[in-house]
């Protein structure tokens, strides 16, 4: 299988980045790290190093001195989890799952998954079957189902679900083929600007992305973990969201570190207008909305190119921007369920049943992606002028993280667990909630260390504006 430092010269060049560069990476630890078949704990070292080393050759390019990136595989698989070792006040997380949540069997003795955190969600799976929000109604509804024909009619509806397939089943997909003709991170020109020259001037204290300024627009996980690790190396990013839109608190607190965070009514002209006039002193448009969003309220990339030429505009989707799924909506949970590694793990285990990943590895990995993308997109623009979109997905990082290769028997890993074994990696810090104790971010960079220099805050507890450059 391929070395942890040939991965991160594949991801790091496939965008243009400069070879030699990576003589300044160190990537330390032995896997497996966690129980899984599945090479995971590679996936996030690597892609937070990718993360890393773009904020390191950033800071080259702004004048500060090469330096040195390191990333331990324990420390980065443990980032990777870093909302089940969160503690506010030193109080454990509660449920991760709304009560229906979770994996169910149908009548043709299939499984499917529904996600179904978010109200309308639920809403939309228990219209589609006729029941009460009740586990045991929602198994009995189910068994009248054949698995595919309930996958289709809860998307149809509004509903976020997975039928479980194997990696065959998918590969056979017309998703699955149009997925393989498309990059991990795609970096694609989409309008003319002049190059938008690195603030000059740096000075004691100031870090790689210091006076750049990130717009958030992203919930969950994925999204708000690129915004947090752009933030860790010193953007300004603002979260923006809606008061009425649903959100999950603990991520919400785990993910807000080092953010500003903001209402925005954008169903409103007077939103938009805010908008709009944040977005024209942005320098990256970071969002994760389901696909068109914010393209019928005027923020489509072609927009937000035209509103602040030279944006650097960065798109998550669930299942990539190609293919007759483009437009679907999803998590991590369920594009692990629908692409075959619930299935393929659960094998590895000796089950007949859906066994998930030891980490939302899809979520983490793509976030740190989004950051990569971001930063190395915004490195071409300061060089070569240009709007530029960057484009990741889910099941793009699912399909990469597949194609890594398998750890026979990595399923007997001890799992990593207890304040003890992650007392090297937790730092305390208040907060709008209360004192956090949460995982530090896992590169390390020897002049300019990553750090959170905001408290995580509820959201909506900003004004709607920049801070001013220093």
């Amino acid at each position: 299988m391929q070395s942890p430092a040939g991965i991160l010269s594949d991801i790091w060049t496939s965008v243009g980045g400069d070879p030699a560069a990576l003589g300044r990476v160190r990537l330390t630890g032995e896997e497996p790290q966690i129980p899984s078949s599945f090479r995971v704990a590679v996936a996030g070292q690597t892609t937070i190093a990718a993360a890393g080393l773009a904020a390191a050759e950033i800071w080259r390019m702004r004048g500060g001195e090469p330096q040195g990136v390191s990333v331990d595989m324990r420390h980065a698989v443990a980032e990777c989890r870093s909302e089940r070792y969160l503690r506010v006040d030193d109080k454990p997380p509660p449920p991760a799952w709304d009560a229906i949540a979770g994996v169910y069997r149908t009548g043709d003795n299939r499984f499917v998954r529904c996600h179904t955190n978010f109200p309308h969600h639920r809403d939309a799976v228990c219209k589609v079957l006729g029941c009460e929000p009740q586990r045991e109604k929602v198994q009995a509804a189910l068994m009248q189902w054949k698995g595919e024909d309930f996958e289709t009619a809860a998307y149809a509806a509004g509903g976020v679900v997975a039928l479980m397939r194997s990696y065959d089943e998918w590969s056979a997909l017309p998703q699955a083929r149009a997925l393989a003709e498309l990059p991990l991170v795609s970096i694609e020109k989409i309008g003319e600007a002049l190059p938008k020259p690195w603030l000059q001037g740096l000075s004691n204290g100031d870090r790689p992305l210091s006076g750049l300024r990130v717009l958030d627009l992203s919930r969950v996980i994925a999204g708000p973990v690129a915004g947090r690790t752009l933030a860790a190396h010193g953007a300004d990013v603002l979260l923006v969201s809606g008061a009425e839109l649903p959100a999950i608190p603990w991520l919400t607190i785990d993910t807000g570190r080092g953010k500003l965070t903001s209402f925005v009514e954008l169903k409103s002209e007077a939103g938009r207008a805010q908008m709009r006039a944040l977005l024209k002193d942005a320098d990256i448009f970071s969002q994760g909305y389901r696909p068109r969003a914010l393209a019928a309220l005027g923020f489509a990339p072609e927009d937000a190119a035209k509103i602040n030429p030279g944006i650097v505009y960065v798109t998550l989707s669930a299942y990539g921007h190609a293919g007759p799924w483009a437009e679907r909506r999803g998590f991590d949970s369920l594009v692990q369920t629908t692409t075959g590694f619930n299935h393929a793990e659960g094998q590895a285990a000796g089950l007949d049943v859906p066994k998930e990943l030891p980490a939302q590895m899809l979520d983490h990995a793509t976030g740190y992606l989004m950051a990569f993308g971001a930063m190395m997109a915004k490195a071409r623009q300061a060089r070569e002028g240009g709007s530029w979109h960057v484009r990741v997905s889910l099941a793009q990082t699912g399909r990469w993280l597949w194609n890594l290769g398998r750890l026979e028997g990595g399923l007997n890993t001890p799992d990593i667990t207890g304040e003890t074994v992650l007392a090297a990696f937790i730092e305390s810090m208040p907060s709008g909630f209360g004192t956090l104790k949460a995982v530090r971010h896992s590169a390390l960079l020897s002049k300019t260390p990553a750090q959170w220099s905001r408290p995580a805050m509820p959201l909506g507890s900003h004004p709607a504006q920049w801070p001013v450059r220093s």
